[in-house]
């Protein structure tokens, strides 16, 4: 299953419906061996070939000291999205735990200590906001919320609480993750968000969000800002079109991605001699960009 086409959304279940169906008896055998509380997919022996199991025994789950992978608990009371979110986060080289009520959730913190947690905020037994408080008050484990509602009331709340970022369903997988991992880069790189950066003559700072181009001032617009940062960090690379849609317009159903060369093209003319002939930001044709020094 390509990671573009998982939608844990309303309109996305299908996507996953083979998957679901065919691991549906696996489960059921296996959730009266399951200890209360937490549920996880690790590596242990496999169902029979042709299903798919997302539940297990969640002392099985590694020490963090001992993991070859970064350990996701995803905490909501849909098992629908629960079962998607393990399938799909799975692919993506997750491991992961899931729990469906913030009791759980906090027997999972306790026992597994995920290294990042998806907190819906609508949870059966206590808000995922306060949750969220309480599991930043005790442990520094990086916070999503994800929740059907957007409100800016909770947006606001939800960040000033200690959450790292917020994503109202529905949602794209491939959006998600992107997500997810750049709150894990930032976790493990802390003074990413300090550093200047530099190539070609263009110099920005992120923590002051000012950039000049050979010393000048260079005026751009947020999103301009944001796009050039990701392309100068990767200086010598190329960065996908998906990669640059999904870090910049995530969330957004951009199908018009006309309004990515648009910004493309205002960058070109602030920073390249000739626009018209850049030997800085370049294009790599049918894949994306790259920034030369």
């Amino acid at each position: 299953m390509a990671p573009a086409e998982v939608s844990p959304s309303a309109d996305g279940h299908a996507h996953f419906a083979g998957a679901l169906r065919a691991g549906r008896e696996t489960r059921r055998a296996r959730r009266a061996l399951l200890a209360p509380g937490c549920r996880s997919h690790p590596s242990m022996p496999g169902p029979p070939a042709g299903s798919t199991t997302v539940l297990a025994v969640s002392a099985a789950i590694a020490r963090p000291e001992e993991r070859h992978h970064e350990l996701v608990l995803v905490v909501d009371d849909e098992e629908s999205y629960r079962d998607a979110l393990s399938i799909g986060l799975s692919e993506e080289g997750f491991d992961v735990v899931v729990a469906g009520d913030g009791a759980e959730a906090r027997e999972c913190v306790r026992r597994d200590r995920p290294d990042l947690i998806l907190l819906d905020v609508m949870l059966p037994d206590v808000s995922g906001i306060e949750l969220c408080r309480e599991i930043r008050a005790e442990r520094d484990v990086p916070v999503i919320m994800v929740t059907a509602r957007d409100g800016e009331v909770d947006v606001v709340l939800a960040l000033e609480l200690g959450a790292a970022d917020y994503v109202a369903k529905p949602y794209r997988l491939r959006e998600l993750v992107a997500r997810m991992r750049a709150v894990l880069r930032r976790r493990r790189e802390p003074g990413l968000e300090e550093t200047v950066l530099a190539a070609g003559g263009v110099r920005l700072d992120l923590a002051r969000h000012e950039a000049t181009v050979d010393g000048a001032p260079l005026e751009l617009s947020r999103k301009e800002f944001d796009l050039l940062a990701l392309l100068v960090a990767k200086a010598g690379q190329v960065v996908t079109r998906e990669e640059c849609i999904d870090t910049l317009w995530w969330g957004q159903d951009l199908a018009d991605t006309r309004t990515l060369d648009t910004h493309v093209k205002r960058i070109r003319r602030k920073v390249e001699h000739d626009p018209s002939a850049p030997v800085h930001l370049v294009t790599v044709r049918g894949i994306g960009f790259r920034f030369d020094a």
